[in-house]
């Protein structure tokens, strides 16, 4: 279950930085943008991209980010992408989060797919 706080920041326009696992070990992190869904965390990218590419051979991740309205007291995050959604499913949730963020759907240039991500420790402030 997502911790209340961490909720509310990831509902919000928030740049989250996600960390994934290159195939040589080392770290590959990027900016994105995110949404809950249910008790995930959802973000898009291409399907061919480095991240997906890095998360579908190792699920886990760290994602960090600062509130807009309180930057001391970051969210860092670690989990595993559970679930792919694609097609039809996923432009949806690509809409979803293209509109809080640009205020409307996303291109159809490029393929998009969305990764779930289940929490497994999450913090809230400096702790």
């Amino acid at each position: 279950m997502l911790n209340p706080d961490v909720r509310r920041v990831v509902e919000s326009n928030v740049v989250a930085h996600l960390a994934s696992v290159l195939p040589d070990g080392g770290p590959h992190a990027t900016p994105l943008w995110v949404t809950t869904v249910g008790d995930h965390i959802a973000f898009l990218t291409g399907p061919d991209s480095q991240k997906a590419r890095n998360l579908r051979r190792d699920p886990r991740v760290a994602l960090s980010m600062t509130s807009a309205d309180n930057v001391l007291e970051p969210i860092i995050l670690r989990g595993r992408v559970v679930e792919w959604l694609e097609g039809a499913a996923a432009w949806e949730i690509v809409d979803q989060i293209a509109m809080k963020y640009i205020g409307q759907p996303y291109p159809r240039e490029e393929e998009r797919v969305i990764g779930l991500v289940e929490a497994e420790r999450q913090q809230v402030g400096m702790g």
